[in-house]
């Protein structure tokens, strides 16, 4: 958040219709790196932090997990604050209804390009912003000629994201911090790529992003862990929503 590129008004949507135990917040929540240079915030923001609060007072268990756009709320990581009900933590573990132990992480330690070379993370990340721009009057024709909401910079993305893939071998290097630590699985964010899949024997699971894919990973009462795509759910477009919600509702969720 804190980007016009965020699509706050589909998250808050989501979120209305959302009843669940715990909340992970997977990182990169607020977009500090672009704080620096300029600051976009309207009430759809506003909205996902009411209702976010809401969740956490009525008993949800919000877990907040710094990412590397939002690095400066790591400074408070050790001082083990709770802000408003919302647990601010490094990582975190979850054990999902049937008996699966996962870890909890935002990821970009075994990113070797923000880790090593931030510059280059940095240059990256005003070519994405551009991607961002773009996609936002893409979508406003899309949306005026009666097409859904369709991420044009996920489009672009996904042309090089093998090739990055290969390169860092993010998803491996993840999954094996996972399986050396004793885990079933990893649930993580920073590469904004949705995905559940089998990685050596351990479960994968980016949960994607609001910007983007507008995905949530979401454990249902039995155990089952889900991708929820919600603007193809709900055939969401740019223009669609006025902050009411709409008339579709989520599957349950715990996690």
């Amino acid at each position: 958040m804190g980007t016009k590129g965020c699509r706050a008004e589909f998250l808050a949507d989501f979120l209305r219709q959302l009843s669940c135990e715990n909340l992970f917040l997977v990182g990169d929540i607020i977009d500090g790196w672009r704080l620096k240079k300029s600051w976009f915030w309207d009430r759809h923001h506003d909205e996902v932090l009411r209702l976010i609060l809401k969740h956490a007072r009525s008993g949800t268990n919000i877990v907040y997990v710094p990412g590397n756009h939002d690095e400066m709320m790591r400074d408070f990581v050790p001082l083990n604050l709770e802000i408003a009900g919302i647990k601010l933590v490094a990582e975190a573990e979850h054990i999902t209804a049937d008996g699966k132990r996962l870890l909890i992480t935002h990821g970009d330690a075994f990113d070797s390009v923000v880790r090593y070379a931030k510059f280059l993370a940095l240059l990256g990340d005003g070519a994405y912003t551009v991607a961002l721009i773009v996609n936002r009057y893409f979508n406003i024709f899309r949306a005026r000629m009666g097409y859904p909401y369709w991420s044009l910079s996920a489009w672009l993305k996904r042309q090089v994201k093998e090739a990055v893939k290969a390169i860092d071998r993010f998803e491996t290097a993840l999954a094996a911090d996972a399986h050396k630590r004793g885990f079933d699985g990893v649930v993580c964010g920073h590469i904004h790529h949705a995905e559940m899949r089998m990685v050596n024997g351990v479960l994968y699971l980016n949960d994607g992003d609001w910007v983007e894919s507008c995905t949530a990973l979401v454990e249902h009462v039995d155990g089952r862990l889900e991708l929820l795509d919600w603007v193809a759910m709900n055939r969401l477009s740019y223009l669609a929503l006025s902050g009411t919600g709409s008339n579709t509702h989520a599957a349950p969720a715990t996690a």
